[in-house]
Formats: C-alpha cells, structure tokens, sequence
C-alpha cells in the first residue's frame, strides 16, 4: 500500500500537474487575456513593495535557474566536465541558500504588505494571499532541506534528485529512486508540482509575459523640439497647485529680412 501511494504521489501526479500546467496556461490566455496580468497593488503601498519585490524576485530567479541547470543538466555532462558530485552540492548549499534568504526576506514583506495593510487586503482576492502563503511553505521547506543536504556532502542523494527529475522529463518515471530519502524533501517536491497545478488559475501566469525581450532591443532615441529652461516661481497660482519644474520654451527661427 506504501509503494502503491509513493508511486501515484511521484509517478502519476507530476504529470497530471504538468499537463494541467501547461495545457491550462494555453486555455487560460486565450480565453481570459483580461485577467493575465500580476494584479499590482503599487499605487496603494509602494515603497515596501519595491523592496520586497526586488529581493523576491531576484531570489526566485536564482533558486528556479540553480533547479533547472542542477536537475536537469544530465550526471554525464559533470562528469566530462570534471565537476564532482561533492563541490556540485556544495555550490547548490551556498547559492540556494544565498538566493533562498533574499527570496525569504523579500517574501515575508509581500506577505506582512498583503495581509496586514488593510487596503491592500480588502483588494484581494482568495487567490492572491493563497499563492504567497503556498510559495511561503514551499520556500520555508527548501531552508530546512539545507542542515539535511549538509549531511550528505558526497552528493549521492543530489544524484538520486537529478536521475529521478530526468526521467519524469523524459518520459521514464522513477519514483523508487527516491523512496528512501527523507519525508521533508518528499514534501518539498510534492509541493513544489502543486505549484506547477494550480499555477495557470493564479496570478502567477504573468510569468509567461516577463520582458525577457526587453534587455536585447534595441535604444529608444527620444529628440525634442523645445529647449528646456528653469521654471521661474509662479506667484499668480494658488498654493495647492504644484509648480512645475521646467517650462518647455520652444525654439526661436529667426526670420529672414525682407528686402527693402
């Protein structure tokens, strides 16, 4: 009965959370495009969302970047490249958790920013905290994984994670590779495919829309047709209209003179 849930947990479900994944994510914005979008909430509280946005994203994009090369670069391209299993965990325990203390920190400002300001909370949704509070879990459960990865600095338990990961992408499920590994690493990776389910139903779809294009355009040449000057002091508004700080004023031709 235990082998019987272990396999329908990590050799069924991933892929039910990955069709629904990526099948739902092409449902989604083709049929509800008005709705895929981050739902930001700037305008009401902006400086703690800038920081804790930063810090968030910044760390999100490193775990997600030090998962997918650490998972599913296959052991025979470490290998070549003379890179042991040991100094590869090693790298994964200081980057991850480099990446996973500022995604924390920057985590737990959206989260306390979400919750406690009550503006912020009557505009939203279920779905909204839902998915900070599941991305909370999940990131809370990948710091503890850290003193247990300790343990195993030979990197064998690393090779079991990237062999299993592998064959789920590649068709070839092996779920008892990692039947013996402890229940907080199980959890983890169970969590972290919920993640993949519920994904194309939360806000977290704007992921498909990042700018990634945006750093290889090319420069915007803005010209203008008027000089700016200093704005002189306007005496005649009122107090409560803000004074601008430049006044545009446009360029002089001069006009040729007409022959006498």
């Amino acid at each position: 009965m235990h082998n019987l849930v272990h396999n329908a947990l990590f050799g069924v479900y991933p892929y039910i959370a990955l069709s629904i994944f990526l099948l739902g994510s092409l449902v989604r914005f083709d049929t509800d495009q008005y709705g895929w979008r981050s739902k930001s909430s700037q305008l009401l509280r902006r400086k703690q969302l800038i920081w804790g946005s930063i810090l968030f994203h910044v760390g999100i994009l490193g775990i997600l970047g030090g998962h997918a090369v650490g998972l599913l670069t296959p052991v025979a391209v470490f290998e070549f490249l003379g890179i042991s299993h040991g100094f590869k965990q090693m790298m994964a325990i200081v980057v991850g958790g480099t990446c996973g203390i500022a995604c924390f920190i920057g985590l737990a400002m959206l989260l306390h920013r979400r919750l406690f300001d009550s503006r912020i909370r009557k505009t939203s949704s279920i779905s909204d905290i839902a998915v900070l509070l599941i991305l909370f879990v999940q990131l809370s459960l990948g710091m503890l994984t850290i003193p247990l990865s300790l343990g195993h600095l030979d990197g064998t338990m690393m090779v079991k994670f990237m062999n299993y990961v592998q064959g789920i992408v590649t068709l070839r499920p092996q779920p008892a590779l990692i039947a013996g590994v402890p229940l907080i690493f199980k959890l983890h990776m169970f969590l972290g495919f919920t993640i993949f389910l519920i994904f194309p139903f939360t806000r977290l779809v704007h992921v498909w829309s990042a700018p990634v294009g945006y750093l290889f355009r090319n420069y915007q040449v803005v010209r203008t047709k008027v000089r700016a000057r200093a704005a002189a002091e306007d005496k005649d508004l009122p107090p409560y209209v803000a004074r601008p700080a430049i006044h545009p004023q446009p360029v002089l031709r001069t006009r040729r003179k007409e022959a006498a």
